[in-house]
């Protein structure tokens, strides 16, 4: 079972977005040392509690400070952009990290119709087009556009002919994994999103996979929230303020993590109480041992190896001690650090 992390560099109360990033990049330091997978960074616009705008700027900064781990998007929205930008940024990054850069790929329109058409400068596209635009930007990537195309003339720079970033397509959905398949890219399924339908998905994408360029078999992960303490009470109480910062997220309200304490002392009503009760199938929570056999039970059933683990916690020492505890529950790497 190999362990990896998706990163939304959180805000915590009181703290700047500074601070987050910057504890970003401890935390993906430590993940490597820790023999984490990949790394990867959250793309997400005009949020209070959220510092990762720019993934491509964080997985530069992310690189620069490692050696060995992969550093990937997860995922960049594609449906906001030119196909050709995507790529040459990222073939940028693949020319600066070689077989270290993972390019993942999110359909999602990155917050409210607002901030879609600010991000598109006011230009009003279909999510219907991104088929076409995954597959405009394969080609980019693989100089192999049709020679009927358009913009069959345009190479995507600095060297074409280097290796590229390998592709990844993020999905919660049956229809997403086709799509994945039907354009031979990996696929991350967001069980942290959607704990329903996985397991069909998975399925789907296994069977309906077709072999495009260097992928020549399926190739899954799956994304999920996870806290992971010494105690079983201790991770509860830790988790509280992720509950919490789960109903900000979906009312829209400020969505900085706050203390649990704090967390604590909110009287929820009925709809709330539901609402959490719900958004428990979206994580684990617990000893490194429960959340060990659960994260192999759901692995099972989506057949696949690899976990990305989101941690989403007020205090930076525990989501460290977090990571590190699930590190030596899988032993994923040969070295630990001391906590601190």
């Amino acid at each position: 079972m190999k362990l990896s992390i998706l990163d939304q560099s959180p805000i915590s109360e009181g703290f700047t977005a500074k601070d987050a990033l910057t504890q970003s990049l401890h935390l993906v330091k430590e993940a490597e040392k820790l023999g984490y997978c990949r790394y990867w960074f959250a793309e997400h616009h005009n949020t209070s509690g959220l510092a990762s705008t720019a993934p491509e700027i964080l997985m530069a900064h992310a690189a620069s400070h490692t050696e060995r781990i992969k550093v990937g998007s997860g995922g960049v929205l594609l449906p906001q952009y030119s196909p050709l930008k995507v790529a040459e940024t990222f073939r940028t990054l693949e020319t600066l990290f070689p077989n270290r850069i993972d390019l993942g790929i999110g359909r999602s329109p990155g917050g409210s119709a607002e901030t879609r058409l600010a991000l598109t400068d006011g230009l009003r596209k279909s999510m219907n087009e991104f088929p076409r635009q995954l597959k405009n930007l394969r080609g980019y990537l693989s100089s192999g556009l049709p020679e009927d195309h358009a913009f069959s003339g345009v190479q995507a720079m600095p060297d074409p002919l280097s290796s590229s970033p390998d592709l990844w397509l993020l999905g919660i959905s049956h229809r997403g994994a086709r799509v994945a398949a039907e354009h031979g890219m990996a696929f991350t399924y967001g069980h942290f999103i959607n704990p329903v339908g996985g397991k069909k998905a998975m399925e789907d994408y296994r069977e309906q996979f077709q072999p495009v360029g260097n992928l020549k078999e399926p190739k899954t992960n799956f994304c999920i929230f996870a806290v992971c303490a010494e105690s079983q009470e201790k991770a509860e109480y830790l988790a509280s303020s992720q509950d919490a910062w789960l109903l900000q997220v979906e009312s829209g309200g400020d969505t900085r993590i706050i203390p649990p304490d704090q967390a604590r002392k909110i009287t929820f009503n009925e709809d709330q109480k539901n609402k959490i009760r719900m958004n428990r199938k979206r994580m684990l929570i617990g000893t490194p041992e429960r959340i060990k056999e659960d994260l192999l039970r759901i692995a099972d059933d989506y057949q696949t190896d690899e976990a990305l683990i989101l941690t989403n916690i007020y205090d930076f020492k525990e989501k460290r001690e977090s990571y590190r505890l699930l590190a030596e529950a899988f032993q994923t790497g040969s070295s630990r650090l001391e906590s601190n």
